[in-house]
């Protein structure tokens, strides 16, 4: 359970940073992570949806699908917010 719980983390950590990086935004460790997890939901819903494989955990797929969850988390605030995100 512990070592669930830490790979969420690290992953979503990881996800959220590349994330940041590939959108241009600078929000801090904490939202890395937050923004990271969320993504991996987002992300793996949507592959889930159009390939039928989501996000497979700590593996480099699921870091793909956590990314690209959370660039999308990135664009929606970055169009609500009038052209900044987080």
């Amino acid at each position: 359970m512990v070592w669930w719980f830490i790979g969420w983390i690290v992953i979503g950590g990881i996800a959220g940073w590349i994330a940041s990086a590939l959108m241009g935004t600078r929000q801090g460790c904490i939202m890395d992570v937050i923004v990271g997890i969320f993504g991996a939901f987002i992300g793996g819903a949507l592959f889930n949806w159009l390939t039928g494989v989501g996000f497979t955990g700590f593996s480099i797929w699921g870091l793909f699908v956590a990314v690209v969850g959370a660039v999308i988390i990135l664009a929606i605030v970055r169009a609500l917010r009038g052209g900044t995100a987080a």
